[in-house]
C-alpha cells in the first residue's frame, strides 16, 4: 500500500511545495508533529500496536488519533519517500529515566539524506522531540523557542541531549545502525505487551502547541507556554477524555474505563 499523500497532507494542514529540499522537510515535520500528537492509549486499551503502512494510516490520519514512535516515524517514512526523500530507520535505547545498560534499543527514528548533508529526524519522541532536523554532526544543536536540542558523540554511539530545567540531558543514544522493519515489529511487541516496558504501565501523551506543550503522565497534566510551565492533576477519566479532546483533537470515550497499572485508582 502507498501513503494517501492527500489525506496526510489534509490531516496535518499543509498544501505547499513538496520538492525533496531541506525546507520541505523543516516544514513537513513541524507541522506532523503540531497536528498528530504522541500518546499509548491503545496500548493500555488492549489493543494491538500494527506497523503496516495501512493500519498507521487509518489510525493517525484517518481517525485523527495519535501514536508512539514506530507509528510516527512508519508514517513519515512513507510521506518522505512518497515525496523523493532517501531516508535510513534507526533505533535508540531513551536513558531519560532509565540507566543505558538497562534501557534497551526501543525507540524509533530516521534520517534523512540531503545535499546540505545528513539530518536526524524524530517526529514520535514524545515531549523531548526536537521539532527541526538536526544535522547529524557533532555537537549539532537546534534551538527552537525556548526548546534546545544536541547531537553528540561519545563511547556509546550518538547522543540526543535536550534541555531541562536549564541542563542538558541525555535523551537518547545510538549506533546510527540501519535497522530493519522486522527489528521494530520486535521492539513494538516488548513497548506494547511487556510488564516492564512503561507504556504498558502508565498513561505518556504529549500534543505541541504554537507556543510549548500539554504533557501527561499517568494523571499528572503539565501545560508549558514560552518556556513556563503549570501543573495539575486530573480529577478522574472524564477529566481525561475532555482534555484529549481539547488539546489533543480527538475524542475517545473508552479512555472513560482506561486501566493504567500504576495508579492505583485507575487500575
Amino acid at each position: 500500500m502507498s501513503v494517501d499523500l492527500e489525506a496526510y497532507l489534509a490531516r496535518i494542514g499543509q498544501d505547499g511545495p513538496l520538492a525533496p529540499t531541506y525546507d520541505t522537510l523543516c516544514r513537513l515535520l513541524r507541522a506532523h508533529m503540531s497536528r498528530i500528537p504522541f500518546e499509548n492509549l491503545d496500548v493500555l486499551l488492549g489493543r494491538p500496536i500494527r506497523l503496516d503502512l495501512e493500519a498507521v494510516q487509518a489510525k493517525l490520519v484517518t481517525a485523527r488519533r495519535g501514536g508512539y514512535c514506530y507509528e510516527h516515524a512508519t508514517l513519515f517514512r512513507a510521506v518522505l519517500e512518497r515525496l523523493g526523500f532517501h531516508t535510513t530507520a534507526h533505533a535508540a535505547r531513551v536513558v531519560l529515566l532509565t540507566a543505558r545498560t538497562e534501557s534497551p534499543r526501543t525507540h524509533m527514528f530516521l534520517t534523512v539524506a540531503l545535499p546540505e548533508g545528513r539530518f536526524m529526524i524524530d517526529p514520535g519522541f514524545g515531549s523531548q522531540a526536537p521539532r527541526l532536523p538536526i544535522p547529524l554532526e557533532d555537537g549539532a544543536e537546534i534551538r527552537v523557542g525556548h526548546e534546545h536540542h544536541r547531537l553528540a558523540r561519545d563511547e556509546w554511539g550518538w547522543v540526543l541531549q535536550a534541555e531541562v530545567a536549564g541542563k542538558m540531558n541525555p535523551a537518547w543514544l545510538s549506533t546510527m545502525e540501519a535497522e530493519n522493519p522486522i527489528d521494530f515489529e520486535l521492539a513494538n511487541h516488548f513497548t506494547s505487551t511487556h510488564p516492564k516496558s512503561p507504556f504498558t504501565v502508565r498513561l505518556l501523551a504529549r500534543a505541541l502547541t504554537d507556543d510549548g506543550r500539554v504533557g501527561i503522565m499517568n494523571r499528572d497534566v503539565t501545560i508549558v507556554r514560552n518556556g513556563a510551565s503549570e501543573s495539575h492533576v486530573l480529577a478522574d477519566r472524564h477529566a481525561l477524555r475532555a482534555l484529549l479532546r481539547e488539546h489533543f483533537g480527538f475524542d475517545l470515550p473508552e479512555v472513560e474505563q482506561l486501566r493504567i497499572g500504576s495508579v492505583p485508582e485507575w487500575q
